[in-house]
This record gives structure tokens, C-alpha cells and sequence, in this order.
């Protein structure tokens, strides 16, 4: 049931490396250990609301899984499929059937969809995504999923972030593959 008492929090749960980085040199995730133990169904049960950047959006916004994919990667796709899509992106306008373009004033548009009823949202990424939420402090929660590898280069989760991010720990869990889960409230300055 959507609470109706409080504007919507943006969550941004992601895969992450051991050493920091949210996809290989090459854009490869290959490294993302996927199980049902995580709990990633009951996630996209607790969103309505998908933001991407133009690039994820055009990488997994509209991704179909191959044949001979598991009922449980069938099952996720077709959640996350269901969810409303907002794709920042400065050349792309309108829609697509599938999702809206903000192209500017993203925290007003995205201040209103925070105080539309409804469930959380997710922030998918990209990079350059997550760092305009967080410099304009839009992100609430994050969801990191630590995984057991170290790639030494790649795409760093965090780039040119200019202000200290203080972080309250909600919870933590830990999984048999190895992947750890640490959730945080981000905790901000009152003025």
C-alpha cells in the first residue's frame, strides 16, 4: 500500500566490486552474481518508479532476457518492465512508449515525483547520474550490493562527488555467493 505520509525516498541500489567500481573497463557486469537469496524481487516489489541516465536506459531500460533464461531472471526483467520510466538525457525528448525524458530542471521534475503518491523509487544510474542526485541531494538511501571480486579498473561508482556524503547504516546481509549488502540512510545537514 502506498504511504501517503511522506514524499518517496530514491534508493540507489546498484552492484558494486570490492574495489569500487559499478561495471568492468569495457562496460562488462558479467562479475554481478544474480540469486534469489539477495532479495532483489522484494525490491522491485517496493518501487513503482525507475530513473536512468540515457546510456543505462539504452543498455537495460528495454533489455529482454535470451532464451533459456531462468523463471526467476524472467520473472525480474518483467518487473522491472512494469515499473514507470524517467530517463535524464539532454538530446532525447518526450517519450517512447516506454519512458519520459527530463531533459532540465531535474530537481523540480524530480522533486514532483517524489511527492506524487506512490512506492520508492530506484535510481538505476548511470555514474554521471548518480553524481547530479547526490550533488543536488536527491538520493535518500543506498543499497549497495558488494560483490566478492576486485577488477582493478573500470567504472568507479562514485566520480567527482565534491561534498562529504555522512551515511547512517540501516542494515547489512550477507549472502552464501559471497555478495554483501549494506543499505544506508543518507543523513543530511538540517539548515
Amino acid at each position: 500500500m502506498p504511504n501517503h505520509t511522506r514524499p518517496r525516498k530514491i534508493i540507489l541500489d546498484l552492484a558494486v566490486t570490492l574495489d569500487g567500481f559499478i561495471e568492468g573497463k569495457n562496460g562488462e557486469v558479467d562479475w554481478c552474481i544474480m540469486d534469489d537469496e539477495m532479495g532483489f524481487v522484494d525490491f522491485l516489489h517496493q518501487i513503482d518508479t525507475i530513473l536512468y541516465g540515457r546510456k543505462s536506459y539504452e543498455l537495460w531500460g528495454q533489455y529482454t532476457p535470451e532464451d533459456g533464461a531462468t523463471d526467476s531472471e524472467k520473472e525480474i526483467w518483467s518487473l522491472v518492465h512494469s515499473k514507470e520510466k524517467y530517463v535524464f538525457s539532454r538530446s532525447q525528448k518526450g517519450t517512447d512508449h516506454h519512458a519520459s525524458f527530463i531533459n532540465d530542471n531535474i530537481l523540480e521534475a524530480v522533486n514532483q515525483l517524489k511527492n506524487k503518491p506512490g512506492k520508492d523509487i530506484w535510481l538505476y544510474g548511470g555514474a554521471s547520474l548518480i553524481t547530479t542526485f547526490i550533488h543536488l541531494g536527491l538520493v535518500d538511501e543506498l543499497r549497495l550490493s558488494v560483490h566478492p571480486v576486485v577488477l582493478g579498473e573500470g567504472k568507479p561508482l562514485f566520480i567527482d562527488v565534491k561534498q562529504r556524503l555522512n551515511l547512517k547504516l540501516m542494515d547489512t546481509k550477507r549472502f552464501s555467493s559471497g555478495v554483501v549488502q549494506l543499505c544506508y540512510q543518507i543523513l543530511r545537514t538540517e539548515e
